[in-house]
């Protein structure tokens, strides 16, 4: 599965992707903000990652910058299970693409995908000190759910306090006219 937006790609993470994610997940302010941290961040953990088994149904991508020449890195954003079942949206940023509207974009993009394929009840959420992630799920239909959970943070090294949010978004978009939407730029013109 890969979507298109105004400036991203959005794809799977592949083998030769290892690099560039190990490096950006590995900054302090990106993987002190991940719930879903792996022990380590080298390299092989990235390819061990990118090689893990996934559930084909849920959207996961890395979110590549549109360019002339080689597409970059800019961040990640996918819908993963919890460990208590509950669909979870999840995303991060590179630093140096912070401010920039890209965590916006990249999650638009798959809770676009979640809707249309009737993916529902999704929750996310943000560390009570990460208010820029509170707009970003405001920006794409979240809605606060009125509680904090304390989640273990690996990167913290302790259970640190999660704001809690659902998808408040539209339900009633249709699933076909959501999806014509996404690839409206490689639609066929029928004569």
């Amino acid at each position: 599965m890969f979507a298109r937006t105004e400036r991203l790609i959005l794809r799977p993470s592949w083998p030769e992707d290892a690099a560039s994610l190990a490096k950006a997940i590995g900054h302090p302010d990106i993987s002190r903000n991940l719930l879903r941290l792996p022990e380590r961040y080298d390299e092989a953990a990235a390819v061990d990652w990118i090689k893990r088994p996934r559930d084909p149904r849920l959207p996961e991508f890395l979110a590549f910058l549109r360019t002339r020449g080689a597409p970059r890195l800019v961040g990640g954003a996918g819908i993963a299970r919890a460990e208590n079942g509950r669909l979870e949206l999840g995303y991060w940023i590179e630093r140096s693409h912070w401010g920039l509207g890209f965590a916006t974009e990249a999650t638009r993009a798959v809770m676009r995908i979640a809707r249309a394929t009737g993916l529902i009840g999704v929750a996310s959420g943000h560390f009570l000190d990460n208010p820029s992630s509170a707009r970003v799920l405001r920006k794409i239909g979240f809605r606060p759910t009125g509680t904090v959970e304390p989640r273990v943070s690996r990167a913290r090294a302790s259970a640190v306090p999660i704001v809690m949010f659902e998808d408040k978004g539209s339900v009633e978009e249709p699933r076909v006219e959501a999806m014509l939407e996404l690839y409206k730029d490689k639609m066929p013109v029928w004569a």
